[in-house]
């Protein structure tokens, strides 16, 4: 391999270094820090219990960011991009958001972290708190699959943007309906965006496997 293309790709590897190290500090801030006085003040901002129509919105906002509804969407993306003749992205889509989602639930096991309940919750929820599975599997589920779909198109930033927006809003109704601490909304966001960018190399590879037709096969 030529010395300047060894070179752009070390550039494109440090230039991930810092975003990287400060997703994860703050993945671990939300982890050491949630559920002290601040995060119940903030908890108590955005709570709708008072309001039956903002209820009724987080809710089917929230409904969005259940995992049947992600897990289907990325099959059906999966899918049609194998149908397109992408077989091998339509691959690493799968890989990115099933194992993402998967390390999100790995982690609401092992750290184990109690629910709040100064509010009556309104959603029904079975699991442990921390991390966010709402905010990290929207995050996951939602930039895979805009960057699988529009990478090195005109429509890339936009499609980004959007998935980054509407994981935003998933992640606020946790709070709004009372079953998150911030901090383990903001931890989810954070591990989402960092497991993303880790699992980029992967993509990178097959960035410069095109169709035939000229289309972009991946990240």
């Amino acid at each position: 391999m030529a010395l300047p293309g060894v070179a752009a790709r070390m550039s494109g590897f440090f230039s991930l270094v810092v975003p990287i190290a400060v997703l994860a500090s703050v993945w671990l801030a939300m982890l050491l820090l949630g559920g002290g006085p601040l995060d119940r003040q903030i908890y108590e901002a955005p709570y709708a219990g008072g309001s039956p129509a903002l209820v009724e919105a987080a809710r089917g906002l929230s409904m969005t960011g259940e995992p049947p509804v992600l897990i289907t969407a990325g099959l059906l993306c999966a899918l049609w991009l194998w149908w397109t003749k992408r077989g091998r992205l339509a691959l690493i889509l799968l890989f990115v958001t099933l194992i993402g989602r998967g390390l999100s639930e790995l982690q609401k096991y092992e750290i184990a972290r109690v629910r709040p309940n100064f509010e009556p919750q309104l959603v029904v929820v079975k699991t442990s708190s921390f991390p966010s599975g709402h905010a990290a599997s929207s995050m996951i589920f939602g930039l895979t699959v805009a960057l699988a779909l529009t990478a090195g198109t005109r429509w890339e930033r936009a499609a980004v943007g959007f998935a980054i927006l509407l994981s935003l809003l998933i992640g606020t109704t946790r709070v709004m309906l009372g079953v998150h601490w911030p901090s383990d909304v903001v931890g989810g966001w954070a591990f989402g965006l960092l497991w993303v960018m880790l699992s980029f190399p992967l993509s990178v590879r097959l960035a410069s496997l095109r169709s035939s037709s000229g289309a972009p096969t991946a990240i």
